[in-house]
């Protein structure tokens, strides 16, 4: 058995934690890592006891949601009440950060931004990254590329897919279902 890569093991983390996220626009999740160990994690929500955007719909103005703490500054926040240093630690999230989120990243000594969506990438925040010589890394993820079964079941569906064309299945069926199939196999 072939092992997962550092980088894809930190990223499904942090996708992973983004699925604790309460925002409804976008789901994100962040994770720390310092020596090749997780230090702290965190996704977007709102602040501890407060009221979610799930329960009551995102509190947008200047269309931002000013409900939700990012992802990112959870994770830092959650290294700072503990006494975690971040200096010279890496970070993987599943979206560009934003421009507050790179300042904060920056000033938290964090040294590689690892991430898999691009998201609004600001100018400012690469020019940033840039300046204080933090490294930034566009890392591929697709949560099926944990999964070891992923080539089989792709083959096995191709196979009922022809079974059915043979079968004398009308191609209007045939390709809603390829389109289905298709979609399950390449949904981000």
């Amino acid at each position: 058995m072939e092992r997962i890569a550092w980088n894809q093991y930190f990223m499904a983390q942090s996708h992973l934690l983004s699925f604790r996220s309460t925002c409804t626009r976008l789901t994100v999740g962040a994770t720390i890592v310092r020596d090749k160990r997780i230090i702290a994690g965190g996704y977007n929500g709102s602040i501890a006891g407060g009221v979610h955007c799930i329960d009551e719909g995102c509190y947008v103005i200047d269309n931002h949601c000013v409900r939700t703490i990012h992802a990112e500054m959870n994770a830092l926040l959650q290294c700072a009440k503990f006494g975690v240093p971040t200096e010279n630690a890496e970070m993987y999230v599943t979206h560009f950060p934003c421009l507050q989120c790179c300042k904060a990243i920056i000033q938290a000594g964090i040294k590689t931004v690892y991430y898999a969506n691009d998201y609004k990438n600001h100018p400012y925040a690469i020019e940033l990254f840039e300046q204080a010589g933090v490294r930034v890394e566009q890392v591929f993820f697709h949560p099926q590329s944990l999964d070891g079964l992923s080539q089989q079941k792709r083959d096995f569906v191709q196979m009922l897919l022809t079974i059915l064309q043979e079968s004398g299945l009308e191609d209007n069926h045939l390709i809603a279902l390829q389109e289905q199939a298709d979609m399950l196999f390449t949904r981000k």
